[in-house]
């Protein structure tokens, strides 16, 4: 089992940044691929980024390129989401996901936080 908290959603204006954060235990988290993913109210699930665990690759939904970033710190065993130049779309709850395929699909994801919402005011 993989126990994932995320932290650091808030309300922010357009135009703002927040930093997300996700902190990993149980299994040994190096084996997972970790990944952002959001729901928007009456939305499916959307992908939104990916980071491999030891390598380092990303990947990310063509609608967040060049704003936001995911990164970890493996000493800490914890994935972060920088999110700059923030838009009224970004509006959603925010989860953290870890799968053993580097995926860009939520069906990839065995494992799930319990989400963050992320409120950008325009």
């Amino acid at each position: 089992q993989v126990q994932l908290v995320e932290s650091g959603g808030g309300l922010v204006q357009a135009g703002g940044s927040l930093r997300l954060s996700c902190a990993a235990s149980g299994r040994t988290v190096s084996r997972y691929a970790m990944g952002w993913f959001r729901q928007a109210p009456g939305k499916e699930r959307e992908f939104v980024a990916v980071i491999k665990w030891s390598g380092g690759s990303t990947r990310y939904a063509d609608s967040v390129k060049g704003r936001l970033t995911i990164s970890r710190d493996n000493a800490k065993n914890t994935v972060y989401l920088q999110m700059n130049s923030l838009k009224h779309e970004d509006t959603a709850v925010y989860y953290c996901a870890a799968g053993t395929w580097y995926s860009t699909n939520k069906a990839g994801y065995p494992y799930w936080g319990q989400g963050t919402q992320v409120t950008v005011s325009s």
